[in-house]
């Protein structure tokens, strides 16, 4: 009986302060409902942009995803402004093999279609080297720019790997 008046508190503080966390994870413009809808056409667009390039060679495949930093919907289209992270991965030797990828912000806008799935109208991606933290500033203000500091975890794209290649959830991970 001890232990819980004890460990009762401390248990409902950690708890407090995971849900605050995660509630604080998510940008304030950002709007969950609509990042869910819109989410599936951003990734796909993303899928498009990155076939046929790598070095992963025959059997190697892309898995994309992306994380909203700022949502915004007007006159029919949202602006979705996103970090987004592609890695591409294939097997060698029983192991899940990273070959390629890259982390870009973009600017994506997407309209709804009448089956009310979205599409991508139109996407903006960062330059590589001079422009950038320009490019990055001018779209997505000075505040939010520093948003697109915090990466995309890889982990779900390395767990969606193995499952693809039917590896073991536990099968080792290298370079290509």
């Amino acid at each position: 009986m001890t232990s819980v008046r004890v460990w009762g508190p401390g248990v409902g503080a950690v708890v407090v302060l995971v849900a605050s966390g995660a509630w604080a994870m998510r940008p304030v413009g950002v709007d969950g409902r609509l990042w869910d809808e819109v989410r599936p056409a951003v990734e796909a667009r993303l899928l498009e942009q990155v076939r046929g390039s790598g070095a992963g060679g025959e059997g190697a495949r892309w898995f994309c995803r992306a994380e909203a930093v700022d949502l915004e919907q007007r006159d029919g289209l949202v602006r979705a402004g996103v970090s987004t992270l592609c890695l591409e991965y294939g097997v060698r030797a029983g192991s899940l093999v990273e070959c390629s990828g890259a982390e870009v912000p973009q600017v994506m806008r997407l309209r709804r279609e009448a089956d009310g799935d979205y599409v991508v109208v139109s996407a903006e991606t960062a330059p590589d080297g001079a422009g950038h933290a320009e490019w990055v500033t001018a779209r997505f203000g000075h505040v939010t720019a520093a948003a697109l500091d915090a990466t995309v975890s890889s982990t779900a794209l390395e767990s969606a790997a193995r499952r693809h290649f039917g590896l073991s959830a536990d099968a080792p991970a290298g370079p290509c």
